[in-house]
């Protein structure tokens, strides 16, 4: 059973910077697409960076610059180290996994995604 648990959100300063991890367990990680998406209040969920199993990433414009994701398949985890943090970068982050092999375009859609971790909140203030 897979299992995406997220860590690592919080309160910051606009400007400030934090790195949110997703534990992954269940599945074989390192053959999976993995994203991270986001959802303010709202808002529909978008799409904010992705990592392929050959390394390959994918990124949101607005995010492009100021967020990096990465991935430890030694230790099943998944990242993203935000920096320069906005007020308008803030939302429930999620982490998303799948076993299909997504181009491009798609590692940034959600409705590609089947498996889902539960969110960790980000809020950045002004």
């Amino acid at each position: 059973q897979v299992q995406l648990v997220e860590s690592g959100g919080g309160s910051v300063q606009s400007g400030g910077s934090l790195r949110l991890s997703c534990a992954a367990s269940g599945y074989d990680y390192s053959g999976y697409c993995m994203g991270w998406f986001r959802a303010a209040p709202g808002k529909v969920r978008e799409g904010v960076a992705a990592i392929a199993s050959d390394g390959g990433t994918a990124y949101a414009d607005s995010v492009k610059g100021r967020f990096a994701i990465s991935r430890d398949n030694a230790k099943n985890t998944l990242f993203l180290q935000m920096n320069s943090l906005k007020p308008e970068d803030t939302a429930m982050y999620y982490c998303a996994a799948e076993p299909r092999n997504l181009g491009w375009w798609s590692r940034l859609q959600p409705s590609y995604y089947n498996y889902w971790g539960q969110g960790t909140q980000v809020t950045v203030s002004s």
